[in-house]
């Protein structure tokens, strides 16, 4: 792949960092002076216009140090207990490497219950939407003092790549402790070749997976390969790049060793296809305005609706039908079946007044339309 133009291209990055990069294993210290390079660039990119979420290990790796846990495997609690200190410090330093270029921050914790979770996924979804149409940087990390199944088998891979799903990312950047991946594992064949690039994750592709790389990594190229899987489906390209080298996206762009994944489509075709694929639980019947607002690339609100149908809560894939009973389309809709009856036909300004709480202006918002 092209890495210039692809950059050029993409308006929503996601990087993660694994814990490799961002503590020393041998002092459990924060590698101070690479995170200060990648701040750079960040900047680098938001002064292109570009939006930037950043998923980041390293909690666990520096809340251990805190308490000053032995070197070795931790219990869950331990772990646990680790996450909880280490991610005040994880929160601060991105903030404090941010500061000096007039960037702001934000934490967000995620699990990856949260994407199986239809109103807590909306509600991630908002809030990441919201921040960074503001210019915000948000810093995620998977909420490991709550999480069970993924401290163990950990991968903030995954996680990554659930967000590129979540946003309708256009790359997701994987920077690891490995520069790519290899038909064997290079550790024990100095002869091994690099892919540079993947267009389909089939079995071959799965048995070139190895290990987990250090101590502090909880993840190892297979959950990048589940990474890779979700991210090319949702039309996100995921690029898998040695990050040890300070300033590791300058690095990428000037032909660092890497492996790219090529995307089945582009995300908003891939969301599409994804909101099309879903059973309906329900129907939504809209007036020739709210058709023509459709049309015009517009959000459906709830005036333009005269009737209901069907049993569906908030996040639901609902069918749009013409007053004329055609099909037209699918989305999902932000609210549930009583409330949607009661706001149909009124105002959005009127949705407080009448539900008791101030929702949101559109039933179906256009970026969860399949039409």
């Amino acid at each position: 792949m092209d890495t210039l133009k692809t950059f050029n291209n993409a308006s929503k990055i996601i990087i993660k960092i694994g814990s490799s990069l961002l503590v020393n294993s041998d002092t459990g210290l924060l590698n101070d002076g690479w995170l200060r390079s990648l701040a750079e660039d960040i900047d680098m990119l938001k002064q292109q216009g570009k939006q930037i979420i950043v998923v980041s290990s390293g909690s666990i790796a520096l809340g251990r140090r805190i308490l000053q846990f032995p070197i070795g495997k931790l219990s869950l609690e331990q772990t646990q207990a680790s996450a909880a200190c280490g991610q005040i410090k994880l929160a601060r330093m991105y903030e404090e490497v941010m500061h000096p270029f007039g960037h702001t921050t934000a934490q967000i914790l995620l699990t990856l219950d949260d994407n199986d979770n239809r109103k807590r996924f909306l509600n991630a979804r908002a809030t990441l939407s919201t921040l960074l149409t503001m210019g915000v940087i948000p810093i995620i990390n998977e909420n490991d003092t709550i999480a069970t199944d993924e401290i163990r088998y950990g991968d903030n891979d995954r996680l990554a790549a659930l967000v590129s799903v979540m946003v309708g990312a256009d790359i997701l950047i994987l920077f690891s402790d490995v520069d790519g991946l290899y038909d064997k594992d290079p550790r024990k064949f100095p002869k091994a070749i690099r892919l540079e690039t993947v267009a389909e994750i089939d079995s071959k592709i799965f048995a070139m997976a190895g290990s987990t790389g250090t101590n502090l990594a909880r993840g190892g190229m297979k959950t990048k390969l589940i990474a890779a899987r979700t991210s090319m489906k949702a039309g996100c390209a995921m690029v898998i790049s040695e990050g040890y080298k300070r300033n590791p996206v300058q690095n990428l762009l000037n032909g660092g060793k890497c492996t790219w994944f090529k995307p089945e489509h582009d995300p908003q075709v891939a969301r599409k296809h994804w909101i099309a694929s879903m059973k309906p639980k329900g129907s939504v019947y809209i007036d020739d305005g709210a058709v023509q607002a459709l049309q015009n690339g517009k959000s459906l609100l709830p005036a333009g609706v005269h009737k209901v149908a069907g049993e569906f809560g908030r996040g639901d894939a609902v069918e749009i039908i013409s007053c004329k009973g055609k099909r037209l389309g699918a989305g999902l809709i932000r609210y549930t079946k009583s409330e949607s009856e009661l706001i149909m036909g009124h105002k959005s300004t009127e949705i407080e007044k009448i539900l008791g709480f101030s929702g949101r202006a559109a039933l179906i918002h256009r970026d969860d339309l399949s039409w």
